[in-house]
């Protein structure tokens, strides 16, 4: 087989979701999640998993790797480039081509570009020596390590930043550890849309999320035990409504700082995939509401 899995790819609100399930409906496949934060039990409605998406004409398709662990884990890239391969070797075996879909690029290049990571533990030697620099000093430090491969502006805070440098030294010196990992032939698409339209799109779902319940959800997070200061760590829904639940800004500041970060945010995320490219990943793009065009390129270059 020519292509033994499908990457659909796209930033925030870009329905690539949407655009994998219904490609897996048709083709009885599976799809094996590529984001970083619907890992996590509990963080639904912050973390965007619109479930509703994986029922197509009825039918439930198949999803892994959304609600695998608890918030207090800390979930890695090395850890969800072991649980993709597992996810992807069943699949295969099932006789399926697997479709990984999700807008954390570096999750996705970690796999398609075959990025040797190792289980790491924490140096607090190295932490307390990188405890006096700021963003910019550690994000020069983490390119020094690793040039061309890692781009932080999918690191979403310091805490991300120090330990992308704690993996990527201990690789350095390790070497000579064991690394194996099957041929994977990916067949790569990017959802693309205007980005007027993205920016609605993203103005509103925040909308739908805050009439969901998403404060909600962050209040009870915090209740059953996860502290303010995890919460931040969870990205940009988590962190500014906490700050609106401890009285830090107003829930209009919460609002337009949400908006405002969230569009930023997916133009990094495009900027992170156009950078993919660069480094030698081929992505046809599509766009967002053209599923027959997406449904054709499969057929045409991929013969199911």
């Amino acid at each position: 087989m020519l292509y033994n899995l499908i990457v659909i790819l796209g930033p925030n609100a870009s329905g690539k979701t949407r655009m994998a399930a219904r490609l897996a409906k048709d083709l009885g496949s599976e799809i094996i999640s590529a984001d970083s934060r619907q890992v996590y039990r509990g963080m639904d409605i912050g973390t965007g998993k619109d479930l509703s998406d994986y029922i197509v004409d009825g039918i439930r398709i198949p999803y892994h790797l959304i609600d695998v662990v608890d918030p207090d884990h800390e979930f890695s890239v090395y850890e969800f480039q072991r649980r993709f391969l597992e996810c992807f070797s069943e699949i295969s075996a099932r006789k399926k081509v697997p479709i990984l879909a999700g807008g954390t690029g570096l999750y996705i290049e970690s796999v398609l570009r075959r990025f040797r990571m190792l289980p790491v533990p924490e140096d607090p030697g190295l932490r307390r020596k990188l405890e006096g620099l700021d963003m910019a000093g550690l994000s020069r430090r983490l390119l020094e390590l690793i040039p061309g491969i890692h781009n932080t502006t999918d690191l979403g805070d310091r805490e991300r930043v120090i330990r992308a440098i704690e993996i990527a030294g201990y690789t350095l010196d390790h070497p000579d550890e064991e690394f194996a990992m099957p041929a994977i032939r990916p067949l790569t698409f990017g959802i693309n849309r205007d980005r007027k339209a993205l920016r609605l799109r993203i103005t509103e779902r925040l909308k739908k999320r805050l009439d969901e319940g998403m404060i909600e959800e962050v209040r009870r997070l915090h209740d059953a035990g996860l502290p303010w200061e995890a919460l931040e760590r969870f990205g940009l829904e988590y962190r500014y409504v906490s700050r609106y639940l401890r009285k830090q800004i107003s829930r209009e500041e919460m609002f337009r700082t949400l908006e405002i970060r969230i569009h930023q945010f997916a133009k990094r995320q495009d900027t992170w995939f156009r950078g993919m490219e660069r480094r030698g990943i081929d992505i046809i793009w599509i766009g967002g509401d053209d599923y027959e065009a997406l449904r054709a390129k499969v057929r045409a270059l991929a013969g199911f």
